[in-house]
């Protein structure tokens, strides 16, 4: 039997994009759409109970908190984290899902600076910071990523706990700038550690349609890269 797929989306008024990007995802190319929401006011929540995708209402503010209350609600054996605020290429699905079920890669990114490919929602200094995080943790940890901060990306869900991820003291470098960060660092420096077999396609980064960026550019960084050192002692 093959194994399954979810498609993860975390939100937060994204009913602009979800209008604009949802129904391009096909069926059959997953088997469960999990929406995670951070409370949306603006009609997010409605239209994706509409959709009759499965539906989180996260109680915990932060994209982290918000892996953490879907991870037990994912079903797939793999999972696509997705951004429907268009910066995701939904046609690319098919792509990360072969590579990871039939092709045996334990995770697989669809990166903005791998050949081909072009990010057009970055600004100088967003593109310079993806630069700075993904050749030091290629440094660091060994890795050999172009893009690895990026949420799209499809990996085997039960490596979100096998790597640690759901552990509160992974994240202790939040408390230091008063912020929560997301996964992906965490995950790509780990999933090096841990040599897996890591891939990547290319994948553009459209601009994103509606809503508001929520990037904490200079919390988020600190934080992230407080954690990237980190892990050079702590996590084996």
């Amino acid at each position: 039997m093959g194994h399954t797929v979810t498609l993860l989306v975390p939100t937060m008024n994204e009913i602009e994009g979800m209008r604009a990007i949802m129904p391009k995802i096909e069926k059959g190319w997953v088997d469960q759409i999990l929406v995670v929401d951070g409370q949306s006011t603006d009609g997010t929540i409605e239209y994706a109970r509409e959709q009759g995708y499965d539906v989180i209402v996260q109680q915990k503010k932060g994209i982290r908190h918000a892996y953490h209350e879907a991870f037990p609600h994912v079903k797939g054996d793999i999972v696509i984290t997705f951004s429907p605020d268009g910066n995701s290429i939904p046609e690319l699905i098919p792509e990360l899902v072969k590579k990871v079920r039939d092709e045996g890669f334990d995770m697989v990114i669809a990166s903005r600076y791998a050949k081909g490919a072009k990010s057009d929602d970055d600004d100088w200094l967003t593109g310079f910071g993806n630069w700075l995080f993904t050749t030091t943790i290629n440094v660091l940890h060994g890795a050999r990523y172009t893009d690895a901060m990026v949420i799209y990306r499809a990996y085997w869900t039960r490596l979100y706990f096998e790597l640690g991820l759901d552990r509160e003291d992974a994240y202790c470098t939040e408390k230091l700038l008063g912020t929560v960060i997301g996964v992906e660092p965490l995950l790509s420096v780990r999933a090096a550690k841990r040599k897996l077999k890591l891939g990547e396609i290319p994948g553009d980064e459209p601009a994103r349609v509606g809503g508001e960026r929520k990037l904490q550019v200079f919390r988020w960084g600190g934080a992230y890269m407080l954690q990237v050192l980190r892990e050079v002692y702590y996590w084996r």
